[in-house]
C-alpha cells in the first residue's frame, strides 16, 4: 500500500519542494532580487527533474502533472505581475501574455482529458508541424520554457542592476535581448495551442450532439 502513495512520490515530492521555493520567491520579489531570483531559478531548474525522475522511477501520476503545471503557470503569472509594477507602461502587454499563458494551457490540459489521453503533451499527427515538434522534440521544449523563463528573469533582474558588463555591455541585458524572440515564440505557440484545444473541443461536442440525435 505505501508503494501506491502517490503523495510521497519523487517527483511530487520535487513539486512540493518547488511550491516552497516559489513562495519565498514571491515573498523576497518585490525587494530582495538576489534571494527572490536565486529560489526562482532553483525552483524551474527542478522543474528539469521531476519529470525525469517521474519517467525513471515510473511515478508519472495525474496529480503530479497538474501540480507540476499549475506550478509553472502560477509562478509565471506572479512574475509577470511583478514586472507590470516595475514596467507600468508595458502593463497591456504583460496582461496579455498572464491571459494567453493561463487559459490557453488550462483548456489544452483539459481538453487533453476529455479526450482521455494519458498525458497534455501528447500531439497528434493532425496538429500543426511546430506545435508537434515542440512537444516532441525534449530539448526543444526545455530550451523555449528555460528561454521563456530567464528572459522574464532578467527582465526582472534589469530593474535593479544592470550586473556584470562586458565591453561596456549589461550581461543582463543582451540576454533580455537575445531571449526576447523566445519569449514572442513561446507567446505564439501558446495562442496555437489553445486554438487547437479550443477546436477540438468543439469537436468533441459537435460528435456527442450528433450521437444523441442518431439514438433519439
Amino acid at each position: 500500500m505505501a508503494d501506491n502513495n502517490i503523495f510521497l512520490f519523487v517527483p511530487n515530492l520535487i513539486g512540493y519542494s518547488r511550491v516552497v521555493l516559489g513562495v519565498g520567491s514571491l515573498y523576497f520579489m518585490p525587494s530582495n532580487h538576489v534571494m527572490a531570483a536565486s529560489l526562482y531559478i532553483l525552483s524551474g531548474f527542478l522543474d528539469a527533474f521531476d519529470g525525469y525522475a517521474a519517467r525513471a522511477l515510473n511515478q508519472s501520476t495525474k496529480f503530479g502533472a497538474m501540480l507540476d503545471m499549475l506550478t509553472d503557470r502560477c509562478a509565471t503569472m506572479c512574475l509577470l505581475a511583478t514586472l507590470g509594477s516595475f514596467y507600468p507602461s508595458y502593463l497591456f502587454v504583460f496582461q496579455i501574455v498572464m491571459a494567453i499563458d493561463i487559459s490557453c494551457h488550462w483548456v489544452h490540459l483539459h481538453t487533453s482529458n476529455v479526450l482521455g489521453k494519458t498525458s497534455h503533451k501528447t500531439i497528434g499527427e493532425e496538429e500543426n508541424p511546430l506545435l508537434r515538434f515542440y512537444y516532441t522534440s525534449r530539448p526543444f521544449l526545455f530550451f523555449m520554457c528555460a528561454g521563456n523563463e530567464l528572459f522574464y528573469s532578467m527582465l526582472y533582474l534589469l530593474h535593479f542592476t544592470y550586473g556584470w558588463t562586458f565591453l561596456g555591455m549589461s550581461l543582463i541585458k543582451a540576454l533580455v535581448v537575445l531571449l526576447f524572440p523566445v519569449a514572442v515564440l513561446k507567446v505564439v505557440l501558446a495562442v496555437m495551442q489553445g486554438g487547437s484545444a479550443w477546436r477540438n473541443l468543439g469537436y468533441i461536442d459537435i460528435k456527442e450532439r450528433e450521437d444523441a440525435e442518431k439514438k433519439q
